[in-house]
């Protein structure tokens, strides 16, 4: 099996194009089979796009039939992109088991470039897939355990993300930039220390104490951003949606909202480095 998001297993991110199934079964499967016996490579094959289909099978009576049948399983297949390579994936390894010679994964990820998906073992990685904004893995003036907090946090936002839950992706992502500002509490500036206990009050602290900075402009587009999607009636994230709105949102708006989101984080922790404030 192949690690990826469990949730690709009951809603399909995408599909398997029959060029790119013929291709697995030409240049993959039937160079497999070329150096060993051919039916006993199209079952093992055949099981496995079987099962990745949600069907079963049995045993075809001639070479032919064997691959007629796994051509029908690998169209089947192929209407879950994960799945189709997973299957792929478990059939070079049983015949790999079975002494049988298989590709380098670069060759079969070569096959597989224009579907949007490699086969990183034991790994399914979607090479197509959005790059979030990078965020600093270990800040020197947060501890351990505030540091795997963050990253916690921003790995759960992005499987929201990757599952279509796209209103969770956005609540964790803020909930994360609520949190983090708590870490600014007592932080000494030369005008004056942070007092605020709460998101708003801290970050209006931030802002007192940085005038003509560039964090004083962050933080207005911060608490722009905040604001409106705390709001019924705009964002609708934090405080409930009016239901007479539209309050569904959309992949493009999280990925936007997450993105400026991980920039803010970013950015803060920083500043958090920067003074070498006092650790969670």
């Amino acid at each position: 099996m192949l690690n990826f998001d469990g949730q690709w297993r009951f809603q399909s991110p995408g599909v398997i194009t029959s060029d790119v199934q013929e291709d697995i079964l030409v240049k993959v499967i039937g160079r497999v089979a070329s150096n060993a016996s051919r039916q006993d490579v199209l079952e093992t094959f055949k099981r496995r796009f079987a099962q990745a289909a949600g069907k079963t099978s049995s045993k075809s009576s001639s070479e032919s039939w064997a691959e007629s049948d796994l051509r029908q399983y690998m169209r089947d297949a192929a209407e879950n992109a994960p799945m189709f390579v997973e299957a792929l994936y478990d059939g070079l390894i049983d015949m790999g088991q079975f002494r049988a010679v298989i590709p380098p994964w670069t060759y079969v990820n070569t096959i597989l470039a224009s579907s949007g998906y490699r086969i990183d073992p034991p790994n399914l990685i979607m090479s197509n897939a959005p790059v979030p904004i990078a965020v600093p893995t270990a800040i020197p003036s947060l501890d351990t355990q505030a540091n795997a907090c963050i990253q916690r946090s921003l790995s759960e936002s992005e499987s929201f993300l990757s599952a279509g839950r796209y209103r969770a992706a956005v609540q964790e992502i803020l909930w994360l930039l609520e949190t983090i500002s708590t870490a600014f509490q007592g932080a000494e500036y030369p005008d004056g220390n942070i007092t605020g206990k709460y998101f708003n009050k801290i970050i209006g602290d931030l802002r007192r104490f940085n005038r003509d900075r560039t964090l004083s402009r962050v933080v207005d587009w911060m608490e722009n951003m905040h604001g409106y999607l705390s709001s019924p009636g705009g964002g609708g994230i934090r405080h409930g949606a009016l239901l007479n709105a539209n309050i569904e949102i959309t992949e493009s708006e999280a990925r936007l909202y997450c993105d400026l989101t991980r920039s803010y984080i970013s950015f803060l922790l920083h500043e958090h480095s920067r003074l070498g404030a006092t650790t969670l």
